[in-house]
């Protein structure tokens, strides 16, 4: 019997495995596609001569992420490439504003919008800049995060207080407004704050999107070299060098509870799967609470709570083997790595509102990856692996774009609304589809069908929106990954501090799972780890860095 199982090998499962595998725990993994990753994956299965990312494919959460820096992924093969531009934003007329590590070249494209945006873009940065550590340390560790939140407090003084506060709970519209004259400034921030599911009129998505912003200015949009799925294989390998055991094609449909204790699980084909000390898992909310465990074990509360859980928009994804490089009308969005497609902040409005209405917007915005930019590997030269994802209401009243879009996404209606995401990028770079080799559509059951968790193309574990963050994620209460169950952790993307692959959510319940089962005889890195949970800081002490700080 392992001491723990972990339900799904995306990358919360392993990370979480890996942690307790370094304490010295036996750990089991159990995921129900026949490969590990979950939304981490790639393929060829566009054109063989191409890499296409499934799902997800740029990873800056993951270049700032203390919890997979501290696993020393790349000692297992990983390796991380850039583009060389962060993100682009082109509009119609052929301006575009630019992302770029190198904060002169960032000040610049924004200066061209209007005198003084480069030195606001820099007055941001700044913030940023004396901000970052704590805040990153906040993200990234269990809730509440004592220690790092009380200096991002005096930080925060230090930066205007209650004024930098204000500025940060703002929506992204009115954050523009105040803080540049041209359009560029807002145009990053707000593109950046549709990465999730917040409009730009909805409160504090200004403060995601400064600080997906910031995040690409310091460490860009990296992508894995050789596809998304270099990431997976180094955990993997990770996790078996340290005697972690991952079983593929394992659909895990029963929490096994005993007097109030998780003890095991039950797979799809009837086999038990005892835990001796632990069972974590990697798996949507709703799929815990709502199929993995009994309700019989869980408060009446919970349950009622769970009715207003809220998910983030569907996604709707394209992926094309393109003959040649897309032909931007903007010259700066050719060396982007990530390009987003509106034509200015109205846009954003209009499309979000459209979505508020549950109708299939006309003119989507599409958040559009070069790969071949990023990682030289994924074509043949000359040639571009393109991908571009938008998003779409779950359910659907209306099509904005009379086209009879009803959300059956049988193969009429993917036809119908790739060919609206190719007249999208069209109106940016005209000639792109003459540019198409081959296409591949992945409507929101199809992302579904690759990986449970993204629920209806779901692509962050549930909204990102304030009501449900911090100790409202999942459901109003501490925000911590222990669960009614004892002995039974939350490791996705549901619990804080939510979507993107940082790793945290698993590492987040791998500490709590080792601080519940501390005992004198452990060993030097389970308390290492107890300590890190406890201050929020990592120890002065031999052994590896296993608490990923």
């Amino acid at each position: 019997m392992p001491d723990a199982v972990v339900i799904g090998a995306g990358p919360n499962g392993l990370v979480a495995a890996n942690l307790l595998a370094d304490a010295g725990w036996s750990v089991e993994v159990l995921e129900e596609q026949p490969e590990p990753g979950g939304a981490v994956r790639h393929d060829r299965g566009v054109d063989p001569d191409f890499v296409s990312d499934l799902c997800s494919s740029f990873y800056p959460l993951a270049a700032a992420s203390p919890v997979l820096s501290g696993l020393r992924l790349e000692d297992h093969g990983l390796r991380w490439s850039h583009a060389p531009h962060v993100l682009a934003h082109p509009l119609s007329d052929g301006r575009c504003a630019v992302l770029d590590r190198r904060i002169d070249v960032t000040a610049d494209s924004l200066e061209a919008f209007a005198p003084g945006d480069g030195a606001a873009w820099r007055r941001l940065h700044d913030v940023w800049q004396d901000l970052r550590p704590d805040l990153l340390n906040s993200l990234f560790t269990p809730f509440p995060p004592v220690r790092s939140a009380a200096r991002l407090a005096v930080r925060l003084r230090g930066a205007g207080g209650l004024r930098m506060a204000r500025t940060l709970v703002l929506p992204v519209r009115r954050l523009g407004e105040e803080e540049f004259r041209g359009e560029g400034g807002g145009m990053l921030l707000a593109g950046n704050a549709l990465h999730a599911d917040l409009a730009p009129e909805a409160a504090g998505s200004g403060g995601f999107g400064w600080l997906m912003s910031m995040l690409g200015q310091t460490y860009g949009f990296p992508v894995p070299s050789g596809g998304s799925g270099a990431l997976i294989e180094a955990l993997s390998r990770r996790l078996a060098a340290r005697g972690g055991l991952l079983r593929c094609g394992r659909r895990v449909d029963r929490v096994v509870v005993r007097e109030g204790r998780a003890v095991g699980v039950r797979t799809a084909d009837g086999e038990t799967i005892g835990a001796g000390r632990a069972v974590l898992a990697d798996v949507s909310v709703p799929a815990l609470y709502g199929e993995l465990v009994d309700a019989a074990h869980l408060p009446a509360q919970l349950v009622s709570d769970l009715r207003r859980f809220q998910w983030d928009f569907a996604t709707f994804k394209v992926d094309w083997a393109l003959d040649g490089p897309v032909p931007w009308q903007a010259e700066q969005a050719a060396g982007a790595g990530t390009v987003h497609l509106a034509d200015g902040v109205d846009e954003l409005t209009r499309f979000a509102a459209q979505i508020a209405m549950r109708r299939v917007p006309d003119r989507p915005f599409c958040l559009f990856g070069q790969m071949t930019t990023s990682d030289p590997a994924r074509s043949p030269r000359g040639t571009e692996s393109a991908w571009a994802y938008t998003h779409v209401p779950h359910t659907i009243a209306g099509d904005a774009g009379d086209e009879g879009l009803t959300g059956t996404w049988d193969a009429g209606e993917q036809e119908i609304m790739a060919d609206r995401v190719e007249r999208q990028v069209e109106r940016f770079a005209p000639g792109f589809r003459s540019r198409i080799r081959a296409r591949r559509v992945l409507a929101p059951p199809t992302l579904q069908s690759l990986d449970r968790n993204l629920h209806g193309g779901a692509i962050n574990g549930g909204t990102t929106a304030m009501h449900q963050q911090l100790f409202f994620r999942p459901t109003p209460g501490t925000g911590r990954p222990e669960t009614p169950v004892k002995g039974l952790y939350l490791a996705s993307a549901g619990a804080h501090p939510g979507g993107g692959v940082h790793g945290a959510p698993g590492a987040n319940a791998a500490r709590v799972a080792l601080r519940r089962h501390l005992t004198p005889g452990l060993s030097r890195v389970q308390r290492l780890l107890a300590r890190r949970d406890r201050t929020g800081r990592r120890q002065p002490g031999p052994g590896p860095r296993a608490d990923g700080g």
